[in-house]
């Protein structure tokens, strides 16, 4: 296995990733990205520009989106880790899934895992976003070939599943 920079001191993390413990022990420089696809083998995190600009190395750290292209390991302190493998074992997570395929979000879907954890961070502090609102927090997730109409689409329409859910309850 290539290391991130041969010759740093490892040191031991503990992460609760997705519920779960991980243990790792990599250079505490190294980016957040690299240490769930290489050393944990969590591939549904993409690397996209390694400089943060694009979202598609987006996860979330409590709850909050953040780019793990730029997220040093050492930095991650005892925040609890969510990844796309993750996201669908939410209710937000899960609606939003389930938009994105009616909506028929997906081209590659190389980009999607980062939309995807950027619209469920939305939702989670915005439940009921207004477009302005849904704009706003999916403008650093870049993709070349998505349909940014559909996506936005996709997110209302969780949101408006979420409002038919709590009218049947």
């Amino acid at each position: 296995m290539i290391r991130f920079l041969p010759g740093e001191t490892d040191v031991a993390y503990r992460f609760r990733i997705n519920g779960k413990t991980r243990d790792v022990d990599v250079p505490g420089d190294m980016p957040l990205l690299w240490v769930l696809r290489n050393e944990l083998g969590m591939v549904g995190t993409k690397f996209g520009c390694g400089v943060g600009m694009c979202g598609a190395c987006t996860v979330h750290l409590d709850g909050e989106a953040r780019r793990s292209c730029q997220t040093p390991v050492a930095s991650v302190g005892k925040a609890s880790i969510t990844t796309i493998e993750g996201l669908g074992s939410t209710p937000i997570g899960a609606r939003l899934q389930k938009a994105w395929l009616d909506k028929d979000v997906m081209q590659c879907g190389y980009c999607q895992a980062g939309q995807l954890m950027s619209a469920s961070a939305l939702l989670k502090t915005t439940p009921n976003p207004t477009h302005d609102e849904v704009e706003q927090a999916m403008a650093g997730n870049i993709c070349r070939c998505a349909c940014y109409t559909r996506i936005k689409v996709a997110i209302l329409e969780a949101v408006a599943e979420t409002g038919r859910e709590k009218s049947h309850a």
